[in-house]
């Protein structure tokens, strides 16, 4: 008997044909449906592991179809089967709520890998996982936290790109790290880049490896980040910086799925997810002309703000007894406390560097302090003018 129930909506037999077997050799049982309406008539009767949808069905669209599945069966990740080279409509499928996408004429292979990511949701290993770890979790309990949180684990189900925004020191790329580790690519590499950081002349081997002899120095064959993130997770930190020719091959890298090495003829098929980040404003960029749109349009298929640490005041105290815990294992000491005088002060300044500002803060009190309690002049906070108080009328 299969493990596993997978729901086929297309009314081409070939492609229920194609698929049904591809899956049957996968120890997974598929029902089909020719339109919309026998597909929701089986979703109230059995719960599937996975759905695939055909873009354009005889009663309404794929989109529909991944919209009342969200509403009604959200543990059901649902993947749409578009039109060759139609990223448009992948990309509304994604922001809709899908899953995944796959484009005719189907490639087996990506499409073995897209079920294979999509079972792995079903296991009881990711549903604990799903629950957060105390080494990788955004800590607070304000609001706005809470909903960070709460969008983090909904995002981890799919496998959209994600651009994440926030201020520098906002903890963008644990929010990634976070997305990498709560969804079915966790067992895979998680592979972070500084794109500011990469020498111009370096980034395209450097993204996509070179074959050897493919010029002088290149003594040996070189897979790039974007093979070494096979099965994971590639995070585009400071994508911003992305000189204009290098966002030109990465986003046909994205679309194609493949990427060709520096003196190789022919293209490798990659399976990553794209996660992007940057503290700049990535739009304004675009509007300027210093970013592409199309690029932009596919690497922000789902937009995640990260907050500013002045947004939830209220968690500095926990946020600073985790970071000085830290600190203190780190130096092998014990912890220092913070006295109310301190604790007041670091919650009355406003943090423009945001947490990583907190830590640098922290560790230099931690060494300023005398004794085993920090004090607000341990901290040596900048010093801010009081606003102007208006004179009263005469």
């Amino acid at each position: 008997m299969a493990d596993h129930l997978i729901l086929i909506v297309d009314d081409e037999p070939d492609i229920c044909e194609l698929l049904e077997i591809t899956l049957s050799r996968m120890n997974v049982t598929a029902h089909t449906a020719p339109d919309l309406t026998e597909a929701k008539l089986l979703l109230s009767r059995h719960r599937y592991d996975l759905c695939f949808t055909d873009m354009r069905l005889p009663d309404g669209n794929g989109i529909e179809l991944v919209e009342h599945i969200q509403r009604h069966h959200p543990q059901t990740p649902c993947a749409v089967i578009t039109a060759y080279g139609n990223m448009e409509s992948a990309i509304r499928a994604l922001k809709a709520g899908a899953f995944d996408f796959i484009s005719k004429p189907i490639d087996l292979q990506g499409l073995r890998k897209l079920v294979s990511n999509a079972l792995k949701l079903k296991q009881p290993s990711l549903r604990r996982s799903n629950q957060g770890s105390n080494e990788l979790t955004l800590l607070g309990k304000a609001p706005v936290i809470e909903k960070t949180r709460a969008i983090i684990a909904k995002l981890a189900r799919s496998q959209a790109p994600v651009y994440i925004s926030g201020e520098s020191g906002s903890g963008k790329e644990l929010v990634a790290r976070m997305i990498h580790a709560q969804g079915p690519r966790a067992s895979g590499p998680f592979v972070p880049v500084n794109c500011g950081a990469i020498p111009e002349h370096l980034m395209e081997s450097e993204f996509f490896g070179y074959k050897k002899g493919s010029f002088t120095g290149a003594s040996q064959d070189k897979p790039g980040l974007f093979q070494a993130a096979k099965g994971g997770t590639l995070f585009l930190d400071e994508v911003a910086d992305l000189p204009m020719h290098m966002q030109v091959k990465l986003l046909r890298a994205i679309q194609e799925k493949a990427v060709r090495r520096l003196g190789s003829t022919r293209e490798e098929v990659i399976d990553v997810r794209i996660l992007s980040a940057t503290h700049k404003d990535l739009a304004a960029l675009v509007s300027e002309g210093r970013f592409r749109q199309d690029l932009f349009y596919r690497i922000n298929v789902i937009e995640l703000r990260v907050p500013a640490l002045r947004e939830h005041p209220e968690d500095i105290p926990q946020l600073a007894q985790h970071i000085l815990q830290r600190l203190a294992a780190d130096n092998a000491q014990a912890t220092p406390g913070l006295s109310e005088g301190a604790i007041q002060a670091l919650t009355h300044y406003d943090f423009p560097g945001n947490v990583r500002e907190l830590e640098n803060i922290l560790e230099r009190a931690m060494t300023l302090c005398e004794g085993e309690l920090i004090e607000a002049e341990d901290l040596q906070l900048p010093y801010r003018q009081a606003p102007a108080t208006p004179s009263p009328l005469s």
